[in-house]
């Protein structure tokens, strides 16, 4: 007999288990079967037989599963619903054999008669309470379980054998060895049992008679899920933790890496392989067996269900007189000020309207927003705000994010030694906002990896012989500082910004927050502050809408609403466009340089999405000029103002301008090619002969941007390094 472990090998067939103890009313398995078989045949809700029904369609459609709420199995019998709970892995197959026996009476076979078809499987869902997958433990093992997360990685289907054909090699009889789904082994009979008839036979065909015919195996499809919970479950200073999930037959290719799932399964155990520490017998690594899968969002990341309460709450809402302002409000209220800033972040959450044009092309509807400025502006507890209040989210550091870490790694998996890919902050925040605090502390290639998801919306992989494309249907909210750490004015805006034209022509709008000097303002603030501080807080720090009703509301709209431009708004806003266009041009035919944040054919669409977000926040199906209005004051306030941003009157910045060459004329006549000389000798030497201390701080760092000077020895020198 198969020598089968605890963790490895179960019963399959009624035909073989022993009777259960003594259960009121379920004592036997095929009792328990009868149950099942009456569940699907008479259970009905106001005369709709939602299974019997649900089976005969599936039948028809050859789709070889049926779709249990567990709740109803409750209202059926609550006795087997426990049991069930208890014993999942004894009760499935028979819930499985009593669907077989069904199905095989609907297409007309004879319930008696050996029916060579696909088995049929049972997929359960519930609204039970969920577990947290830290809180998993060894008394839920063998137990049905109800837990949710993100889905960080999905391995290529691979065929797993639920019951191998063994054939001995000395009498060629053959046996059927049934194998437990999942992660299970099986161990191999050592002797021949069938070689004499009846009789066991351990000695006459050898030690280890068996081979396996493959061909006679039954396999079906398997897929190695990977689930990591969520960041709101994660305490703050730990790392969030993963399970490894196992789905078979029709539950694989249910979920992509990104999407947001609760899982119904089994809390099983399996043995590691042994090696590299794991020789410990008695250690088991858990897993999930999965018997049900619901996607909490649908593919765009939006919530999909919601009661009729919430609805009439939700509509009521949207009509409210002064909407927009009091949303706008709710963000970061204990935040002072910045007014159009919070204006611009509701915008972005909210998000334009998708495009998919007939050639197939797709246009993005997700809002992009830099926030550029000064230490000390809030900028990261507005992305701290926007984390939490965002249905889907992730926040991550400059500093602390790869290029990988942003889009997607390729890992090997230890055990079958094949590449998959696990999906990075853009790909699990599909559907939502990202939230990159330091974004000036990037390195430029880590940079460059996400412009393509900025545009695109998409993240193209060619890595380690995997070429494949991910989604990532995100916006990108980012904040940074100017080059010098404060923003300078007498500097013009593309030497504060050290971004390259690439990356700002991506964001639909870019605000420059500047830390000034006003006594009124100083003290209007720090009131605030102290108000804050003290519990008291002031109108301005209360909240007029809750954080859950805001992540709902945007969740709602979202999934309700894809406003259009009238046509008089879009004639409107085309004019507009030209206006902007030849102003910009105007102000670098005067400036005689190009201004380091263009304005493009992005930025038209740019505006186009503002004003979609601004139909989106009433449910309004039409983006009319009065949106459009709103939407060109926001980019005046923030794009156009940063791209007038430093500027002075012509003359002025023309004299500014020929000063500065004179200057770089001096350096490169008092530094010879490969000297070096110390900076404060050379600003001192060149204030002596008139120079203005400003403008010889600005020719030495337009020089060194040239690659002419090099800082060295801790900038304290600098190094002539070529013409």
């Amino acid at each position: 007999m198969a020598n089968i472990g605890w963790d490895t090998g179960r019963i399959h067939t009624a035909q073989v288990l022993p009777p259960q103890d003594e259960d009121a009313g379920l004592n036997t398995m095929n009792t328990i079967q009868e149950v099942f078989s009456a569940f699907i045949q008479q259970f009905h809700i106001n005369g709709v037989y939602i299974y019997r029904d649900q089976l005969r369609q599936n039948v028809m459609l050859k789709r070889h599963l049926l779709d249990v709420d567990v709740g109803h199995l409750i209202a059926f019998n609550q006795e087997l619903a426990h049991h069930l709970t208890q014993k999942p892995t004894e009760l499935l197959p028979l819930f499985e054999k009593a669907i077989q026996l069904h199905a095989k009476r609907i297409i007309n076979v004879n319930p008696n008669v050996e029916f060579e078809g696909e088995d049929y499987q049972v997929v359960l869902h519930s609204s039970a309470n969920m577990i947290k997958i830290r809180h998993l433990n060894a008394n839920s093992i063998s137990k049905l379980v109800r837990i949710s997360g993100i889905i960080i990685a999905a391995s290529p289907l691979t065929s797993k054998a639920t019951s191998l054909t063994l054939r001995c090699k000395t009498c060629q009889k053959t046996r059927k060895l049934p194998i437990q789904a999942g992660f299970s082994g099986i161990n191999m009979p050592r002797t021949c049992d069938l070689s004499v008839g009846a009789e066991p036979n351990p000695t006459g065909c050898g030690l280890d008679p068996y081979v396996v015919d493959h061909d006679k195996s039954v396999c079906v499809d398997q897929q190695i899920l990977k689930l990591q919970e969520s960041p709101d479950d994660v305490p703050v200073g730990e790392l969030p933790r993963h399970v490894l999930l196992s789905a078979d037959r029709d539950l694989t290719n249910r979920v992509v890496p990104g999407s947001r799932a609760t899982i119904m399964g089994i809390y099983s155990v399996f043995q590691t392989k042994p090696g590299r520490g794991n020789n410990a017998i008695a250690i088991r690594t858990p897993y999930i067996r999965v018997v049900g899968i619901n996607t909490e969002t649908d593919a765009s990341g939006r919530k999909r269900n919601f009661t009729d309460e919430e609805e009439e709450e939700f509509i009521a809402m949207s009509r409210e007189p002064g909407l927009y302002q009091k949303f706008a409000n709710s963000i970061a209220p204990s935040i002072f000020g910045n007014h159009d800033i919070k204006k611009a972040i509701s915008c972005l959450l909210f998000g334009g309207s998708k495009n998919v044009l007939p050639d197939g092309m797709k246009l993005r509807g997700d809002i992009n927003v830099l926030l550029l400025g000064d230490p000390g502006t809030a900028k990261s507890q507005l992305l701290k705000f926007v984390e939490k209040v965002s249905p889907i989210s992730v926040y991550t550091s400059g500093k602390g994010s790869s290029a990988a870490g942003l889009t997607a790694s390729v890992v090997r998996e230890p055990s079958t030694r094949e590449f998959y890919l696990e999906g990075g902050a853009m790909v699990l925040a599909d559907g939502g906002v990202v939230c990159i605090d330091e974004f000036d502390k990037m390195r430029d290639e880590d940079r460059v990896a996400i412009h393509e998801a900025m545009e695109q919306q998409t993240i193209s992989i060619a890595k380690a012989g995997i070429t494949t494309i991910l989604n990532s249907r995100t916006s990108v909210l980012a904040a940074a500082n100017p080059v010098f750490g404060r923003y300078d004015d007498m500097r013009s805006a593309g030497e504060n910004i050290d971004f390259q034209t690439t990356i700002l022509s991506r964001f639909d709008m870019i605000f420059i927050l500047k830390d000034e000097h006003n006594e009124g303002r100083d003290m209007t603030i720090a009131r605030h502050v102290m108000n804050v501080h003290m519990d008291r807080p002031s109108e301005t720090a209360a909240s007029e809408i809750s954080i859950e009703k805001m992540k709902n509301y945007i969740s709602y709209c979202k999934l309700k609403s894809a406003p259009r431009l009238t046509k008089e708004a879009a004639e409107k806003l085309s004019s507009h466009f030209v206006g902007i266009r030849s102003t910009v041009g105007h102000m670098q035919d005067m400036e005689g340089v190009r201004t380091s944040i263009p304005i493009t054919i992005r930025q038209l669409e740019a505006i186009i999405r503002i004003s979609e977000s601004l139909a989106k926040i009433t449910l309004s199906p039409r983006a009319n000029e009065q949106h459009v209005d709103e939407a060109i004051r926001l980019f005046k306030f923030s794009t156009m103002d940063a791209v007038n941003a430093g500027t002075m009157d012509g003359k002025t910045r023309q004299q500014g301008a020929e000063e500065v060459r004179h200057v770089e004329e001096a350096i490169r006549r008092r530094v010879a090619i490969g000297s070096q000389i110390p900076t404060a000798v050379l600003v001192r030497e060149l204030e002596s002969q008139g120079y203005n201390s400003r403008n010889v701080e600005r020719a030495i760092f337009m020089l060194e941007r040239q690659e002419v000077l090099q800082y060295t020895n801790m900038r304290k020198s600098v190094r002539r390094q070529r013409m």
